[in-house]
C-alpha cells in the first residue's frame, strides 16, 4: 500500500508530519509491504491552482497513492479522495514514523464526513 503522509520537511520516515493537509510544504510517500516500508519518497506540494483544494488530491492519485493520513480535511477534499478511492485516516504521531507505525497498528480511524472541517462535530 502507498501511503501520503502531508510533512513539514523533506525528512523522510523522521520529518514532523504536518498539521495542514492542502498547504503542507511537501508529503512523505510510503510503501508499505509485509516487511515493512520498504520505499520512501518525498515530493513537493504543487500550489493550489483552478482546482483548488482537489489539486493536491489528483496530484497524489496520479502517483499511485492509495491511503493517506491527515489531522483533518475538508469535506471538499475528503470527498475527492473517496471518489478516488483513496482511503483517509485521522492522524496520530508528530512524524511520518510514529502516523506509520499507528497505521500499521490499527489505531487509525478512517475519516468520516461528521469527522471533516466543516462537516458536524
Amino acid at each position: 500500500m502507498l501511503v501520503a503522509i502531508p510533512s513539514l520537511s523533506p525528512g523522510g520516515l523522521d520529518a514532523p508530519r504536518s498539521e495542514h493537509f492542502g498547504r503542507c510544504p511537501c508529503f512523505t510517500l510510503v510503501r508499505l509491504g509485509e516487511g515493512g516500508e520498504t520505499d520512501v519518497t518525498v515530493l513537493q506540494n504543487r500550489p493550489h491552482g483552478a482546482g483548488g483544494c482537489l489539486e493536491p488530491i489528483e496530484f497524489l492519485a496520479s502517483h499511485g497513492v492509495e491511503a493517506v493520513v491527515v489531522s483533518g480535511i475538508g469535506m471538499r477534499p475528503l470527498l475527492g479522495f473517496n471518489a478516488k478511492g483513496i482511503r483517509v485516516y485521522r492522524g496520530a504521531g508528530a512524524t511520518v514514523r510514529e502516523s506509520l507505525e499507528a497505521l500499521k497498528e490499527g489505531r487509525l480511524e478512517r475519516f468520516t464526513a461528521d469527522m471533516s472541517c466543516g462537516g458536524r462535530r
